[in-house]
Formats: structure tokens, sequence, C-alpha cells
């Protein structure tokens, strides 16, 4: 019996620098970078103050006035990029019956920013211990509990069949898509909408990864803040955005002439069950979520023709994700492309790694890889091909997109071009 795959056949992107899947595959192949101080509050206290912030109206992006009122910007961006992918899809949902739609939305800090405003209001800005119930609004439950925003895309796209929320921190966006593939290996599901969504922006955040001296306080430059691999790194750059993909079971969206983007080949995610922010420096656990979902793909390290990093722009991560590809793909380690968006678009915590899948499955689409911007003096410990400032042309037909995030959380994904697996 053969295995029921997994194939994408619908996008939709909301990320800095633009609205939609091709503002930013636009931005993420230019080198430029969405990078800036930030907007969205007074971060003038506060020792990290850039992000890559999202410019959108939700309004003239068909968002009612009732669902803008509901809904956390993190839900707003979530359904509208449902709302791209379904519509990029065309009749992927036709004849399906609701009962064999399924969700799978990941996010790594759920309704962030609609939860501290209203604690800042119930609080009285924090002067008030004992809070006033009275002056909360009816939709703070939602905020407070992160399934919702699953749900919220469940009920844009009519979706009455699994619908899950997969929270583990930064690895939350590539983790929700593996669970919407299981669902369609196994059959549980005809058609996923998978993805994810975060919209971090907020004090409590910023504060957060202030405590730890995560974050970049290259606060005079932030268009040059995010240098993954860069020798003059110092942290990563607060995003936010979503992407959501409508997938599909391969052998029918073939069949019924849809559209793929890519086949979702291979998954696998591993934790280093170390510590919750350190990083071991050999990289074993990533190294072996890498083969893992190269073993599931039938790929060997040969095959990957691009590598979409992590590259956070830390110091321990930059160079443990550089460990694992070399443990992972032996000699060819030094052949692969290899490159972070993230310099172009920040960290957008859980959502990134859904961001990164987009961009993934555009690269085999349109045969250009992404370049890693900023990056001018190259760490002499990161030592790979990162593709430095310009974007790439290549025909790519295997590409592995890592993610690590805090607690130890490593996971792979290999996306192959359409029709290469038997």
């Amino acid at each position: 019996m053969s295995r029921r795959r997994a194939a994408i056949v619908g996008i939709g992107v909301m990320a800095p620098g633009g609205t939609g899947r091709e503002a930013f595959w636009d931005l993420i192949t230019s080198g430029k970078t969405a990078t800036r101080t930030i907007s969205l509050f007074d971060a003038s206290g506060f020792r990290s103050r850039v992000a890559a912030e999202c410019d959108f109206d939700a309004a003239e992006l068909g968002l009612g006035v009732r669902e803008i009122r509901r809904m956390d910007r993190a839900a707003q961006l979530a359904v509208l990029s449902a709302r791209e992918a379904v519509a990029d899809a065309g009749n992927a949902l036709d004849g399906i019956s609701p009962h064999r739609i399924g969700v799978s939305i990941g996010s790594a800090v759920g309704c962030t920013m609609r939860l501290e405003d209203e604690y800042v209001v119930l609080s009285d800005r924090g002067r008030q211990w004992e809070v006033d119930p009275a002056y909360a609004v009816p939709h703070l439950y939602d905020y407070m509990v992160p399934s919702t925003l699953a749900c919220e895309v469940a009920w844009s796209c009519g979706a009455e069949g699994p619908v899950a929320l997969i929270s583990t921190g930064c690895t939350s966006g590539v983790d929700a898509i593996g669970h919407g593939v299981r669902l369609i290996e196994q059959g549980s599901a005809d058609v996923v909408i998978a993805g994810a969504t975060d919209a971090p922006i907020s004090p409590i955040t910023v504060a957060c990864f202030d405590a730890i001296r995560a974050t970049s306080p290259n606060n005079a430059d932030p268009e040059h803040a995010s240098r993954p691999f860069d020798l003059h790194r110092d942290g990563f750059v607060l995003g936010e955005g979503s992407a959501v993909f409508v997938l599909a079971e391969e052998e029918r969206a073939r069949r019924d002439g849809m559209r793929v983007y890519a086949t979702v080949a291979g998954f696998a995610t591993r934790s280093n069950a170390y510590h919750m922010t350190g990083l071991r420096p050999d990289g074993r656990e990533m190294a072996e979520a890498i083969r893992h979902a190269m073993a599931e793909a039938c790929i060997a390290p040969q095959d990957i023709g691009y590598v979409n990093a992590h590259g956070s722009g830390t110091k321990q991560n930059d160079r443990h994700e550089t460990s694992a590809v070399k443990t992972s793909l032996g000699e060819h380690a030094r052949r692969v492309p290899m490159s972070s968006i993230k310099s172009m678009i920040g960290h957008s915590l859980g959502s990134i790694g859904a961001i990164e899948t987009a961009a993934c499955a555009l690269t085999i689409d349109r045969g250009l890889v992404p370049p890693t911007a900023n990056l001018h003096t190259p760490d002499p410990e990161c030592d790979l091909d990162y593709v430095p400032l310009t974007a790439r042309e290549q025909k790519t037909d295997v590409v592995l997109s890592v993610a690590s995030g805090f607690g130890g959380f490593q996971s792979a994904m290999v996306l192959t071009r359409p029709g290469r697996l038997p």
C-alpha cells in the first residue's frame, strides 16, 4: 500500500515588508530588510527597541468590524493568511465534506497583545492587585486560551474535522505543519489548513527577551540589526506574522489538476532535554531530527539543494546549527546553499517556521534561493555557504528547513518538487 503524501496546494502569508504571498517573496528575494524601530508601543525604556512589524489594514483586507473587535492581532494575521491560502488553492476544498477538513495552527505566545492590554486595564496599569472583572471585555477568555487561534481559522474556512493548536516555542510553525501532514497521511483528513501565527511585539515580550539579553541592542541601525552568521551579530530581532497552507493528499491534487507547490516528504522533531535556553554546541539533537526527516523522505544528503536555516542571529544558535548541518549532511554541507530569511523579516517566534516553509515552497516553485541579508563579515566558526546579500538563481528539487526553540525543541522538514518521489 503506497503512502498518502501531503502536498502544498495553497499558500497565504502575512509578513513584515508587505501584504500577502507575493509581497513577502519580493522582499526576501530582494535582500532588503523590514526591520525598524518599534512603532506598536513606546519602547523607549527598553534595551532592544527594534522589530519587524507587519503593516496591514484588517478592514481593507476584508475583516469585519466585529471580527476585528473580537480577534487578537495574531488571530487576524492567521485568518487573513488562511483566506489567501484557500483562495490560492482553487478547487482544493470543492466536494470535501467539512468533517474531512482539518486545521493545525502553531503559536508560541498566543494572544499576547490583547491579553496584555486587558491586564493593563484590569489592574489599572499594575496599581491594583485585586482586579475588577467588570472592566474586562467579553472576549478576555479567548485571549487567554491559545486554541482560539485555531478555532478562528476553522470557523473562517468551515473546517469541522480535527482542529489543533500546536505550541512548541519557536518550532511551533514547522511542528503544526508536520501535525497537519500526519493527519493526511493517516487518513484522518483529506485537506488540512496548516500554518502558524504570532504577534508578540508587546512590552511583556520585549521585556522578557531584554532580561536574558537575547535580542539585538543595535537600536541606532535597525535595518542591519539582524545579522545571522555574521561575526558581529548580537542577538535576534523580534518579528511578527503568519503563514498558512492548504495541504491536500498529493495523488488527489495531481488527479484534480491542482497547482502543487511542493510535497512535504519528511518531518521529524526532537528535544535536547538539556536547558531552557542553552544549546549543546555539537547540535546533536537537530542533526538527529534532520537525519530522520531525510530518512522519511527517502533522500540522501547530496539530494538537498537548499537549506533554509533557523539562523536567528544569536551567537550560540548559529554555531549550533552550523554544527548540526555538518554532522547530518557530511561533506555536502559545504556545497549546499543555506540562508536565513530572519535577516530580513526578523524572528516571529512560533510563526517563523511556517513563514520559512512558505519561502521553501516558493524556492522550489520559482528557482530562486533567498539570501542572508547583512552578512558582511562571516564568523570563522560559521563557515558554510550562507548566500550572502544577494539571491541566487538555482533550480531546486529538494529543500531542508530546520527550526530550533527554547525548551530544547529541534525540528526538521523536507520539501520536494512535485512528482520527484515515486
